[in-house]
């Protein structure tokens, strides 16, 4: 993997990921922009009650906003129409977000393009390009992690209307939180209470017994296990796992790398077969890491979780008042169901 840094017009970071080292991406940003957005300062609040915090980012009000196919801010630059990304054409590209929630002291917010290709989606790329995407993940991961003030970095995407995406071009984003994020916390406090009252770890065991119950499995290969897990909180969730437990995306071996591409794109292509619609299924893809430096952080495990707002072909999950105000999920589809149902769409 080659990796190529330079700089937007308004003073922001832009890096491209190639597989070759041949690449020339020393493109300038042509564009008359001022200084960036993401020179402004969100605010960190603690909520009293929960002790959760809340990230203020007033100035996001006026970011880009569902634009036109041939105004895409993510498509390569062309001659007369010059986007974010300054290059005629690339493989994967991160850049700072232009109107990031988190910025300066209070962390960094960054977009990853998957493909130059507008028309396209994560789950029509080749084994090639994701195993990219993974090295991007990884590498950015690594680097936000060494920053001062970084307590965890997220990487996730999130595709279509229905989710609340404003970008249609194939694209997720990378957040590197000042905090260690409420899930996060919690899913902390559950293993350490776990490890010090059976002296075991939570993930392994949770992982070992899907794989021995085996119902709620979706797909398995040698190095990854993705099932639906039993509490499912949406209709169609999944959890991949790596099969060695380790803390985040750099600490990933060799092996894990290279089986995660056709494991994930399977998983990917199963959700678009899931409903008979002619658009892709809508989702959110999360990856779940360890924070930098915290007393759990050798007992945690990297998964990702995968899952649809979408519940039947006609039908959107929609958060109840019970999920949205107290936090009590309420799931329509049995976690079995729902495996046996993504076994049924497997690729022939």
């Amino acid at each position: 993997m080659k990796r190529t840094s330079t700089r937007l017009a308004d003073g922001r970071e832009i890096l491209y990921y190639d597989t070759g080292d041949g690449a020339v991406r020393a493109f300038p940003d042509t564009r008359p922009l001022g200084t960036s957005a993401s020179a402004t300062r969100s605010e960190v609040r603690r909520d009293p009650l929960l002790g959760d915090r809340v990230v203020i980012a007033s100035h996001r009000q006026g970011r880009t906003h569902h634009p036109p196919a041939d105004a895409c801010p993510l498509c390569p630059s062309t001659e007369g129409r010059a986007s974010e990304i300054p290059a005629p054409h690339y493989e994967v590209a991160v850049f700072e977000n232009r109107f990031p929630s988190l910025a300066g002291d209070t962390g960094r917010c960054e977009v990853i393009c998957f493909t130059p290709d507008h028309l396209t989606s994560f789950a029509e790329l080749d084994e090639e390009r994701a195993a990219l995407v993974l090295a991007a993940w990884s590498d950015r991961t690594a680097e936000l992690s060494a920053r001062e003030g970084i307590r965890q970095v997220y990487c996730f995407e999130n595709r279509g209307a229905e989710i609340g995406v404003t970008l249609a071009h194939p694209h997720g984003q990378i957040y590197a939180f000042p905090f260690v994020t409420p899930r996060t916390t919690r899913m902390l406090a559950t293993v350490a209470d776990h490890r010090a009252r059976t002296g075991g770890n939570l993930f392994e065991e949770v992982l070992a017994a899907e794989r021995a119950e085996g119902t709620r499995v979706v797909l398995e290969t040698e190095h990854w296990t993705a099932f639906v897990p039993y509490a499912a909180r949406w209709p169609y969730e999944v959890h991949l796992y790596p099969r060695h437990r380790v803390p985040d995306l750099p600490a990933l071996g060799d092996a894990a790398r290279a089986g995660f591409p056709q494991i994930y794109l399977e998983l990917l292509r199963r959700f678009d077969r899931l409903f008979d619609r002619p658009e892709p299924t809508p989702y959110i893809s999360a990856w779940h890491q360890a924070p930098v430096a915290d007393e759990g952080r050798a007992d945690f495990a990297l998964h990702l979780e995968l899952f649809t707002v979408r519940r039947t072909a006609d039908k959107l999950k929609y958060l109840a008042g019970t999920e949205s105000g107290m936090e009590a999920y309420m799931n329509d589809v049995r976690p079995e169901d729902a495996a046996a149902r993504l076994r049924e769409v497997a690729s022939a």
